[in-house]
């Protein structure tokens, strides 16, 4: 056949070919039909393997029915193909269908939907046929005919937008009937045919040199019938995956009808329960929400406190921090949380606060210690850090609860204050609340000759401390107790030799009022003690000179009291000796009188005893005393002096009085010099009665003892120089009865003091019950 340089090509049609295309076609329309409904009832996952693989067999479809269509063609000059360009166009025929497939499954479709998805499919069509027609290599060239171009764009795009609708309208299972999906699969193949064949139409092949054979292959009529065998293959096994599916669907509904119908009975017999769960579920939820807002008022609330709360679970680990710390250290809650918090600690502290937090969690035990904390700009700056355990009804710990205090001025001002301190000529300590050492100054570590490390804990009194001073239960009571105390212990110097030291202690307390800090200072009493000690076996030959004194004053009574049983015996012994001489002597008065000699030489003896103690020089001997009797044998003692001086006395002593530890000497010798005071001041007294009041009394924790005499009483400017030593109001008088007795009642940790009264003078002096009397 001879062929004209510039005269088209002649072509023309296989017509089984055309109909098996025409049929490919009907096969994918029908196809994209049914995997419509399947995409669309699918939901996650499943939609879209649906999507996925409906896109691929529907873009099998129509890319197999323009190739077939293609193929139909038949040209006087040999035709192959590029395989790569034909790929392309199988690529685009599935995205087109993806999107089909994605809008037709929407759950509405509107116009702006309809069309943007009609665009966009019916450009994919047309870019498929042309990027098939671009695939064919042959020696003519291609030209198109504009308008039959033009047309058949459009209708690509019309039909997709005609296929998108159907699609839609048809994806409900419910509508699905076999003549309405083979009637809209026969209208969807032939739009799609005739777009194709349009745009065969609108093509005019020239003859041409012969192209590059590279990536081209020829398709034997085994080839083409192989493409049409395997897209049917591939329609007829997506249309038969959705029929198994979509028969599984209709038994899954089936069984979920029946369990729904069950459900319904079910749910009729346990509604009247319901309505009451309802109620109650109504009420929880109610009570529940009112915790919410509770819990989110106290969020609130904790975020705001300008203080850095925290808290974890009882494993010590931690789960929750205010904002507060949050911001000051640069941490997100979950880099806070489990372990992270303890990013934030300086690399010297963390291996102690680890040990010290770990044994409080092991324990169970309150937490607390000084720590450096990074900020989020990277400075470290000191906390204080407390922890307390939350416990259930049974003790178990089910929370930990702390707070960071920010203590960096402090340490800084402790730091300064440090500095000053080193330097003072003083011993200067400071401690923790529970009394260990954590700062003893350069004059502490001097003077003890101690090293820094020697020093901290509790080594500054058991290696500084005289053995019989460090009754360490004792000074850890004292820091118990929180309040600011005294003691008086013995400090080693560096040389070995021990002297009297006072200790002073005041505590430093943070807003709550708890105990962060003790300071104190050791100052050097031994000079003193010396002192006081001198002054004491001092006061006691004072006393001795005192009592030989009050004796001579007492020397006359104390004669009269003596002398009446010796006249008793001289007188008895004459009448004896009478009886003797007698020739009948009568043996029953001589008995009588030898008793009373014994009587009356007993008398004397017991006499001169209580003048010996009286006069007798040692040490004080402390013994359990009732001070009742005490008073009892003074009075007996005084007894005649009193009645020479024509005085009233009165004793009002209370019963069963709980027991003194004291010397009976002294406190005898107390009550004579206040009741010789008291006969001295009603001496001079002639218009007046001269009256005398002893009592004794329970007064707390102590015995009380009143004199009270009815003189004309102590001017108001002399009575707060009666104690004072060598001051006397008498003109005979020493000055030191009232200091020594004040000084001995001291002594047995009593007082001895001088109240107002509306007559005359009131001594009054308490003594401390001894306390195992007592209980």
């Amino acid at each position: 056949m001879t062929i004209s340089a510039n005269a088209a090509l002649p072509g023309s049609y296989d017509y089984g070919e055309v109909a098996r295309s025409v049929f490919i076609a009907v096969a994918a329309s029908y196809a994209a039909l049914d995997l419509t409904g399947r995409v669309t009832a699918a939901r996650g996952r499943t939609r879209l393997v649906w999507l996925s693989g409906g896109g691929v067999a529907m873009g099998i479809g129509i890319w197999a029915m323009h190739l077939k269509g293609m193929l139909a063609f038949h040209l006087p000059v040999p035709v192959e193909y590029d395989w790569p360009t034909i790929l392309a166009a199988l690529m685009v025929a599935v995205l087109a269908s993806v999107v089909a497939l994605y809008v037709a499954s929407r759950p509405k479709m509107r116009v702006v939907e309809a069309l943007s998805g009609s665009v966009f499919m019916g450009a994919g069509i047309a870019g498929l046929h042309y990027l098939a027609m671009a695939a064919m290599r042959s020696p003519a060239v291609t030209q198109y005919s504009p308008l039959l171009v033009t047309c058949s764009i459009l209708l690509a795009i019309v039909f997709s937008l005609i296929a998108l609708r159907m699609a839609f309208h048809l994806r409900e299972e419910t509508k699905w009937t076999v003549p309405r999906r083979l009637g809209a699969a026969m209208v969807m193949g032939a739009a799609v045919s005739a777009m194709h064949y349009t745009g065969m139409a609108g093509a005019s092949f020239f003859p041409a040199s012969p192209p590059n054979p590279f990536h081209a292959v020829n398709i034997s009529p085994l080839g083409n019938n192989g493409i049409a065998i395997v897209t049917l293959i591939v329609i007829v096994a997506a249309i038969t995956t959705s029929s198994v599916e979509r028969r599984a669907s209709a038994q899954v509904r089936r069984l979920n009808q029946d369990l729904e119908r069950g459900v319904a009975e079910r749910t009729l017999q346990l509604e009247a329960v319901n309505r009451e769960l309802r109620n109650e579920i109504a009420e929880r939820e109610r009570a529940e929400e009112g915790v919410r807002r509770s819990e989110d008022r106290s969020r609130l609330v904790i975020d705001t406190i300008p203080h850095q709360i925290w808290s974890g679970p009882p494993d010590g680990s931690l789960d929750f921090c205010n904002a507060q710390w949050l911001s000051y250290v640069g941490f997100t809650q979950d880099e806070a949380q489990g372990q992270g918090w303890q990013r934030m600690l300086h690399p010297d502290d963390r291996e102690r606060v680890l040990i010290a937090w770990g044994e409080s969690v092991a324990k169970g035990t309150p937490y607390q210690q000084e720590e450096r904390h990074r900020t989020a700009e990277g400075q470290y700056r000191w906390f204080l850090s407390r922890a307390v355990p939350l416990r259930d009804s049974e003790g178990r710990i089910v929370r930990w609860y702390g707070t960071n205090t920010d203590i960096e001025d402090r340490k800084q001002a402790e730091d300064r204050l440090r500095l000053v301190i080193d330097t003072l000529p003083a011993l200067v300590w400071s401690k923790l609340p529970d009394g260990s050492a954590d700062f003893l100054n350069q004059r502490f570590r001097e003077y003890t000759g101690l090293s820094v490390e020697e020093g901290l804990g509790w080594g500054w009194m058991m290696k500084a401390f005289h053995p019989e001073d460090r009754a360490e239960d004792e000074w850890r009571a004292a820091f118990a107790a929180g309040q600011p105390f005294e003691k008086e212990a013995r400090l080693r110097r560096a040389d070995g030799d021990y002297r009297w030291f006072l200790h002073r202690a005041v505590p430093l307390r943070d807003e709550q009022g708890n105990v962060v800090k003790w300071y104190g200072t050791s100052t050097d009493i031994e000079d003193r003690r010396r002192t006081e000690e001198a002054l004491q076996e001092a006061q006691e030959k004072f006393a001795q000179v005192t009592r030989i004194q009050a004796m001579g004053e007492l020397a006359a009574a104390i004669a009269h009291e003596v002398n009446q049983p010796l006249t008793a015996i001289v007188t008895n012994a004459n009448f004896s000796i009478r009886q003797l001489k007698a020739s009948s002597p009568n043996l029953d008065e001589l008995r009588t009188a030898i008793t009373e000699i014994a009587n009356d030489g007993t008398r004397a003896s017991a006499v001169i005893s209580r003048i010996r103690g009286l006069l007798t020089k040692g040490a004080p001997r402390r013994t359990d005393l009732n001070v009742n009797q005490v008073i009892q044998a003074v009075i007996a003692l005084l007894r005649n002096e009193l009645s020479r001086n024509r005085i009233s006395l009165r004793i009002e002593l209370a019963p069963n009085l709980p027991r003194v530890q004291g010397d009976a000497v002294q406190l005898q010798q107390v009550l004579i010099n206040l009741i010789m005071n008291a006969v001295e001041a009603m001496r001079p007294s002639t218009e007046r009665p001269r009256k005398l009041l002893i009592r004794s009394a329970k007064h707390a924790d102590s015995v009380l003892v009143q004199v009270q005499d009815s003189g004309p009483g102590i001017e108001p400017e002399l009575r707060d120089r009666i104690f004072e030593p060598f001051f006397t109001t008498k003109a005979e008088g020493t000055g030191m009865g009232l200091a020594i007795s004040r000084s001995i009642i001291e002594s047995h940790g009593g007082q001895l003091s001088l109240l107002p009264a509306a007559q005359g003078v009131l001594f009054q002096f308490v003594l401390p019950v001894d306390r195992n009397d007592a209980c």
